[in-house]
């Protein structure tokens, strides 16, 4: 069974950053053909909302054009560079890949990426849920910026002063605008104890800052979970890790036994991770039906299923989503919105619906390639829209510190619900 990546363009920095594989969502369970985490991801550009199917391409002498890529030129640019350019070119493995992303640019696909050897081996690590970096939550924008969505609690980044929506602009004086999400991570990971300094664009600031953090190694808690008030239960869950089920699970489990009568299922600022742990925490809360519907460029289509008899089937279910909320994310929430198992409050989500298959290329770098759109069972497509929340509930910028109104907002409802 191969793995594959709902990716989207969220990450953490954690240590350097969340996981591309979570990022956007790592799925796995794609038995035919199949990213998350990441991230991904792992797991969202804007795109056509509908998979196209494949068309056979006219052969050359019917377009009269050659379908082959012209490797004789390629040499012809390589020799000439080689006699003629003034100053020192790098060397081939380098040349080698900025071919490669040359190729891709013309995709307009920001999620199918190339990947080079050292950060294709920082994602691989990513899954273990420890990081070295910086702390922070964020997405490549359309616009080629680097976004911090969400510094993470008691973490170097919020320690440092970055905040919600600053913009990296350059790494250690290395300008990060228009690099891939990946590359960009990889400047800004390191080892624990070393330092990293930015370049930060504020949206009230008229001029751009420099920021040092100083990295750290931070074990992400998958599930946090609790009792509230009014005998209301809280799960968090931060990625769909390959334990997400089984945490999930035993959460529930123990705030059933404490007489849980309404649960809030947190999935805000996740961005996702393994397809089938999706589906199974989708499958926790959902009766016999319809989860998720995959369908790729070709026309074949996979439809994802849960069963009847799961430990979470009648409980009193609010969903909290937000912009950060992607990929794997959006499948359990636009499954229990579609299908009336529960409803979805806060902000809408952030849209990320293809899906990504990753290949480990011969000298470690990966090629991750978008080669299906996801769907939701009443035939949503999430790629460009995201989920809209049943009740919305914005967080006024205003709110005090330490205040969670989506949060309130969410035990409200189940208290009138009683």
């Amino acid at each position: 069974m191969r793995k594959v990546l709902l990716g989207v363009l969220i990450a953490v920095v954690v240590l350097g950053l969340i996981a591309g594989a979570f990022a956007g969502g790592v799925l796995v369970g794609r038995g035919t053909a199949h990213a998350l985490t990441t991230a991904t991801p792992t797991t969202s550009a804007p795109a056509e909302t509908e998979a196209t199917p494949e068309t056979t391409a006219p052969s050359s002498s019917e377009s009269g054009t050659d379908e082959a890529l012209n490797y004789d030129m390629l040499r012809e640019v390589l020799d000439i560079l080689d006699k003629e350019y003034y100053g020192g070119l790098p060397d081939r493995a380098t040349l080698s890949y900025g071919a490669i992303r040359g190729m891709l640019m013309t995709l307009d696909d920001p999620y199918t990426t190339f990947i080079e050897p050292d950060i294709a081996a920082i994602w691989n690590q990513d899954a273990t849920g420890e990081f070295e970096g910086i702390g922070a939550t964020v997405r490549m924008r359309e616009d080629g910026y680097l976004e911090i969505v969400r510094p993470l609690p008691g973490q170097p980044a919020e320690a440092a002063g970055l905040k919600a929506g600053d913009l990296v602009l350059e790494v250690d004086n290395v300008s990060i605008v228009g690099m891939g999400l990946y590359e960009a991570i990889g400047l800004i990971r390191g080892p624990e104890g070393s330092e990293v300094t930015l370049k930060i664009a504020r949206p009230d600031e008229t001029e751009p800052f420099t920021v040092t953090v100083r990295r750290a190694r931070i074990v992400m808690p998958t599930v946090d979970s609790r009792m509230l008030e009014h005998n209301i239960g809280y799960i968090q869950l931060t990625e769909f890790d390959d334990t997400a089920t089984d945490r999930v699970t035993a959460a529930l489990q123990a705030l059933l036994n404490q007489g849980a009568e309404g649960l809030i299922f947190d999935l805000r600022d996740n961005p996702g991770g393994f397809l089938t742990q999706a589906i199974q925490i989708g499958d926790l809360f959902l009766d016999k039906g319809v989860v998720a519907v995959e369908r790729d460029s070709g026309g074949g289509e996979q439809t994802f299923t849960s069963q009847s008899g799961d430990l979470g089937e009648t409980i009193p279910l609010v969903v909290l989503v937000n912009g950060g909320s992607a990929s794997a994310s959006e499948i359990v929430a636009g499954a229990i919105q579609d299908r009336g198992r529960g409803v979805l409050i806060g902000e809408q989500t952030l849209g990320k619906g293809s899906v990504q298959l990753p290949h480990d290329l011969s000298d470690g770098s990966q090629l991750r390639v978008t080669i299906a759109r996801w769907y939701t069972p009443n035939n949503h497509s999430i790629h460009g829209a995201g989920l809209k929340p049943d009740i919305e509930a914005p967080i006024p910028e205003d709110t005090p510190a330490g205040e969670d109104p989506q949060l309130q907002r969410a035990i409200q409802y189940l208290v009138e619900e009683k």
